[in-house]
């Protein structure tokens, strides 16, 4: 009996632990974010592709993606500036653990089990500025397809900062009907790759 209760009592106190650990990540987050309009600006473009891609005409569908010219440029531009902003949080607080479940002190007790987000975060902002150029030389749809997908990875690192990798899969899954290895599929390969070599495999 002792023991079982000495279980539960850790594990509330694991979860408090862990609880606040999340909220003080999603306030350092919000924080940096707040002078911009990333997420007004992602939902304008996500909400525009889509609209595209239902177009049936060529024609018609490079109309639409050209409205979303100066939205894609104000966007990249703002990305990069929050990048340098972020460049700034301690090391301490980058660090992001690669562990599928969120658990209290897991950056501080397993460093070999981390990743840098300040330097996820500029892989992300390099591969949406290649987007944007169309470094690729891809077609305006598959263009729209690949920034889509440049855009949602970067919102999953972003859940995985904030909570763990499992719940930014799930939220990945549940508002957008993608799993994380077709994000990764979809995006560049440049930013496949460095992806990967930062955060390992998935």
């Amino acid at each position: 009996m002792d023991f079982f209760l000495l279980l539960a009592l850790g594990a509330t106190g694991a979860y408090v632990l862990n609880h606040q650990q999340q909220r003080r990540r999603i306030a350092l987050l919000a924080r940096h974010l707040h002078p911009y309009q990333i997420e007004r600006l992602m939902e304008q473009l996500t909400q525009g592709y889509l609209r595209a891609m239902g177009e049936q005409g060529d024609e018609r569908r490079q109309q639409v993606l050209s409205l979303l010219a100066e939205s894609e440029t104000q966007l990249v531009e703002q990305f990069e500036r929050f990048v340098d902003d972020f460049r700034r949080v301690p090391t301490a607080l980058a660090r992001v653990s690669r562990l599928p479940l969120g658990l209290p002190f897991a950056t501080q007790l397993l460093p070999a089990a981390t990743f840098d987000m300040r330097e996820l975060l500029a892989i992300h902002a390099a591969g949406m500025g290649r987007a944007l150029r169309n470094e690729g030389n891809l077609a305006a749809r598959e263009r729209a397809f690949t920034m889509t997908a440049e855009l949602l990875l970067m919102q999953h690192s972003c859940h995985w900062f904030c909570k763990s990798k499992t719940v930014a899969s799930a939220r990945m899954l549940a508002r957008h009907q993608t799993p994380h290895a077709q994000l990764l599929a979809s995006v560049s390969p440049e930013t496949r790759r460095s992806y990967l070599a930062l955060t390992g495999p998935v």
